[in-house]
This record gives C-alpha cells, structure tokens and sequence, in this order.
C-alpha cells in the first residue's frame, strides 16, 4: 500500500479547482507532518493553511510553476490549486534552516492528500517577501516553502531515466511524464 501511495504522489500542477478541500483535511494532513520526524525534535515548523478563493489567488501570484517546462506559466484559472500549505519556520525554536523537516513533512503531507483522492506540489520558488506580506506573517517565522493542494486534473506517467535526461516533460496531449531513474542505477550492494 505504501508503494502505491508513494507512486501516485507525483508534483501535481493542474486541478479541479472548484473541488473544496474542507479545513478538517488540511488540519488532518497537517497533523501528518506533526506526527513526522523532527531533527533533534525540535519541531520548529509551523503551517499556515488556506482554502479561501480569494486568499488562494494571492498567494498564486507569488509562486513560480514547472521550471522544465518553458512554454508553460502555470495553471490556468480554473485548474489552480484549491488550498494551500504555507510550511514557515519559527526562529523563536531555530535560527538554522532545518531543510530535512522541511522535506520529511511535505512527504507525510502528500501522502495524506493522496490517500484522500488529492494531489499536490512542493514549491520552493516563492516571492517571500511579498507572500509574507500578504499572509500577515510576523519576523519570527521564515517561509520555507509552499504546498499546492487540489484534486488532480492531469495524468502523471512515471518512465525511465534516457540518456541521464531526468527533466520532466509534456507530450502533445497534455500528459506529464517524469523520468525516474532505474533501481540498478541507485543501489550498489557492499
């Protein structure tokens, strides 16, 4: 079961927009990540949670989409993420950047939206500042990333790795595909 949730938790960044998630999600999801490992247990993040239309397009507007796909801006109205997870650091707990939470919650996080029927994609390209702005967010806490969630509204094909490109791409249809690298290729046995 791990192994299928893991394989449907790809970077998702076209949605029904219009498919509420309810905050008692969010809070479960967010609940996940709380449960997680922590770095000498510090627990230093903290997460802002948003399901609002209105607060959902401003905080839109600071996010980057898909660096590899250069003919692409992001969602489109109507395919935008329908809530979002603003995963910021509380420097009250930490000055240091605790980059491996930030990543060990974002997966548990995930999982929970895939096992809910959701999808979503970890964004670190953020305008900080301007999103700090916008959300209200006092100088004791640093945004380390921001996660999009929504019902999916694409389909994700995992292929192999060609010629060591890992740059995931579109076909014709619309159809994202991201190439992962081959078990062989990962693992050497001492």
């Amino acid at each position: 079961m791990i192994r299928e949730l893991i394989a449907k938790n790809r970077s998702y960044r076209r949605f029904y927009e219009d498919v509420n998630i309810d905050l008692h999600a969010l809070k479960s999801f967010v609940d996940l990540a709380r449960l997680s490992p922590s770095a000498r247990n510090l627990q230093p993040l903290k997460y802002i949670i948003s399901n609002s239309k209105k607060i959902n397009g401003e905080i839109f507007t600071t996010l980057a989409w898909a660096g590899y796909l250069k003919d692409w801006d992001g969602p489109v109205d109507g395919e935008r993420p329908s809530a979002y997870i603003v995963v910021v650091v509380d420097k009250n707990i930490t000055q240091s950047k605790p980059e491996h939470d930030e990543g060990i919650v974002s997966q548990s996080i995930l999982l929970g939206a895939v096992e809910h029927g959701l999808g979503g994609c970890i964004i670190v390209s953020v305008r900080r500042q301007e999103l700090a702005k916008i959300l209200n967010i006092s100088e004791q806490y640093e945004i380390a990333l921001v996660i999009a969630l929504g019902k999916p509204k694409e389909k994700i094909v995992i292929t192999e790795v060609k010629d060591d490109d890992i740059k995931y791409f579109r076909d014709e249809n619309a159809v994202h595909y991201v190439p992962k690298r081959s078990i062989d290729d990962i693992v050497t046995v001492v």
